[in-house]
């Protein structure tokens, strides 16, 4: 039977600033995240969903309650967020099959931080923009509303393995950028750790082969 849990950072609240203020993170960890993980698993409570992981959960969440949908996607896109952020001095580019990849479909690294802020700006009030590994191996940008992202079966057309989401809901940046979620953007590259997407680049491609 599956608890769910808030999983720790791997870093203090306070290690990434001056991208990432203290108090966002400790609100957006502790409050928000703790929230989804708490509200899922009372959504799962007494049913089949218990006996599933979060994933299995999420690619046929067209099954599911609203509940399901927007608290499991809370806590995947959160824990996935978390994971690969970084304290500065980190990698600043992919390395390897990732990058070029990257190369290959994007054309170089900076279009595609151009097209992931704009998938970003572009997502009406709150959600997600995401780079991901489509079923056929390729590579996609797009944003998703609330917590939705590209493994659920009710995203139809871009529907693969999140490897990089950025978070653009509100409660993610407004004590320190307010209205400015473009500097916001340009700040999450600054403590993006590319081994850590890198990391979930193979692991999305081992999934597919």
């Amino acid at each position: 039977m599956s608890s769910f849990e808030l999983p720790a950072l791997p870093y203090a609240y306070e290690a990434l600033e001056p991208h990432f203020d203290r108090e966002t993170m400790t609100i957006h960890h502790s409050r928000h995240h703790q929230a989804y993980v708490d509200n899922l698993n009372k959504a799962i409570a007494g049913t089949e969903a218990e006996d599933k992981s979060l994933e299995e959960i999420l690619r046929s969440i067209s099954k599911y309650s609203p509940a399901v949908r927007n608290n499991g996607g809370g806590h995947y896109n959160h824990s996935l967020f978390w994971k690969i952020l970084f304290p500065a001095n980190q990698p600043t580019a992919p390395k390897g099959e990732l990058a070029e990849k990257i190369n290959t479909i994007f054309g170089s690294l900076d279009e595609l931080k151009a097209q992931i802020k704009q998938a970003g700006l572009g997502q009406f009030g709150s959600g997600w923009a995401w780079l991901f590994v489509k079923y056929n191996g390729s590579l996609g940008i797009s944003a998703t509303a609330n917590q939705d992202n590209p493994l659920m079966d009710s995203n139809i057309t871009n529907q693969g393995y999140p490897i990089l989401g950025v978070d653009v809901w509100e409660h993610a940046y407004y004590l320190k950028y307010q209205n400015k979620r473009a500097d916001y953007l340009d700040s999450f590259w600054s403590v993006l750790d590319w081994s850590a997407v890198e990391k979930n680049y193979e692991e999305a491609i081992s999934k597919i082969k």
